[in-house]
């Protein structure tokens, strides 16, 4: 998952929308299951590994799924695997997500199973740590898989299962991640019905939905600037063109996009500036200034007027120095939008597994997920599972993406479920 920083805070709304509960019984894993999933949680977390590079646990996937007597299809988008299992019963497609790649970061908790992997990371030595949660995410899409395996004689239609590498973004140079196995063509010949997934969340109650209908998560681009002049002596600026002074005032009036030209009560916006770089001394007017920053937001036709205004504004701000601005934006994650008919026809189910007192609508994140591609072509509907531990305050507890980050096991269980009870449940609901 993307975020704007590594101290995103996020908690869920107090007051859950009343719904009647579906007259379904909740189908729950034993025991011994829910130990395997906690096992193959920690050895996942043991053995992390990059974006593009998780060829070790796409194959502990793939061998899991095969044992289980479900076709599996290997190499999607570099080390995605795909899982195919049909029920006993006609009827519909439905898709579960999850997403297998770790962080560069370093590692700074104290559990037994904490990892101490080295890797690389844009040609530097790194740490490497599932800092986001992605190794819940494979445990528990691994543990639904057993018993969905287990119990396909009653589940009416197929089962598609995602084990999808680079969700936090393919290195550079590369492509990855869910716009790849859609790319190579993981819905063309069988397009879901319905796709599901869920993301822990460091900062939310142990146990605890938080869902929303349409968009949840926003989009999330990366823009930079090349701002160019004319250098000259600081003693003598009149005698070049000063690209620091049109860097300047290209930062300020690109505020003015989100303040005073987007229509804030339809979504809300923001565009940052992370970088800004030029100069080598302070007598010395550059040649050349380099801008960049990130765009978020919620509503697509909003993210290509975005789009269009930010380079209007660089390039006319430049202009009026002198100088001139070079644009150029790498379009990242989409909107992550859930299916508003697909939410309200499972959180019923959603909340008969975690409990109604536990799901709670959410609040629109400026953070940004992938999973945005599949809802995109086939309805989606992507939740947060709370994992702060019981005792500790939800608000100060280490955010996904910190070396700090800490999941409460207890929540494997209620993802896991939740990921079955969706499957028996969506042919039959309203």
């Amino acid at each position: 998952m993307r975020v704007i920083t590594a101290s995103l805070l996020f908690s869920f709304g107090l007051l859950a929308s009343p719904v009647v509960l579906a007259e379904h019984h909740n189908l729950t894993i034993d025991e011994e299951l829910e130990q395997k999933v906690i096992a193959w949680r920690r050895d996942i977390h043991q053995h992390p590994e990059l974006s593009n590079r998780e060829f070790r646990t796409s194959a502990l996937v793939a061998e899991h799924l095969r044992g289980l007597g479900i076709e599996v299809q290997t190499e999607i988008a570099h080390t995605g695997v795909v899982g195919m299992l049909q029920g006993g019963k006609p009827g519909p497609l439905i898709a579960l997500r999850a997403d297998m790649d770790a962080l560069p970061v370093t590692e700074q908790t104290d559990v037994p199973f904490r990892s101490t992997v080295i890797g690389e990371y844009r040609g530097n030595e790194v740490g490497v740590m599932h800092a986001c949660g992605h190794d819940l995410h494979v445990a528990m899409l691994m543990g639904a898989a057993e018993y969905l395996a287990q119990h396909r004689e009653q589940i009416a239609g197929t089962v598609m299962f995602i084990f999808q590498p680079a969700e936090e973004g393919a290195p550079p140079g590369e492509e990855g991640g869910a716009e790849l196995m859609l790319k190579e063509g993981l819905f063309a010949e069988h397009k879901p019905d319905a796709v599901f997934g869920i993301h822990v969340w460091g900062q939310a109650p142990v146990g605890t939905i938080g869902y929303r209908k349409g968009p949840l998560m926003a989009s999330s681009d990366r823009f930079e600037i090349r701002v160019k002049g004319r250098q000259t002596h600081g003693s003598a600026p009149w005698a070049g063109v000063d690209p620091i002074v049109a860097a300047a005032q290209i930062i300020n009036n690109v505020q003015t996009i989100v303040s005073r030209q987007i229509n804030i009560t339809k979504a809300p916006a923001v565009v940052s500036f992370g970088i800004v770089e030029g100069g080598v001394r302070n007598n010395i007017i550059p040649d050349e200034v380099y801008l960049e920053g990130t765009i978020r937001n919620f509503d697509m036709d909003i993210r290509q007027q975005i789009f269009r205004q930010l380079t209007q504004a660089a390039e006319a701000s430049a202009h009026v120095t002198g100088a001139t601005a070079e644009v150029t934006i790498d379009e990242g994650y989409p909107v992550t939008i859930n299916s508003p008919e697909l939410v309200a026809k499972m959180l019923p189910t959603t909340q008969r597994v975690a409990g109604e007192t536990m799901v709670h609508e959410s609040p629109l994140v400026t953070g940004a997920e992938d999973f945005s591609f599949y809802a995109l072509e086939v309805p989606g509907m992507f939740v947060f599972l709370g994992v702060t531990p019981e005792g500790q305050d939800p608000a100060k507890a280490p955010a996904n993406h910190s070396p700090f980050f800490y999941a409460d096991e207890s929540a494997l269980r209620i993802g896991t479920e939740l990921f079955i009870n969706w499957v028996f449940d969506y042919p039959e609901a309203g």
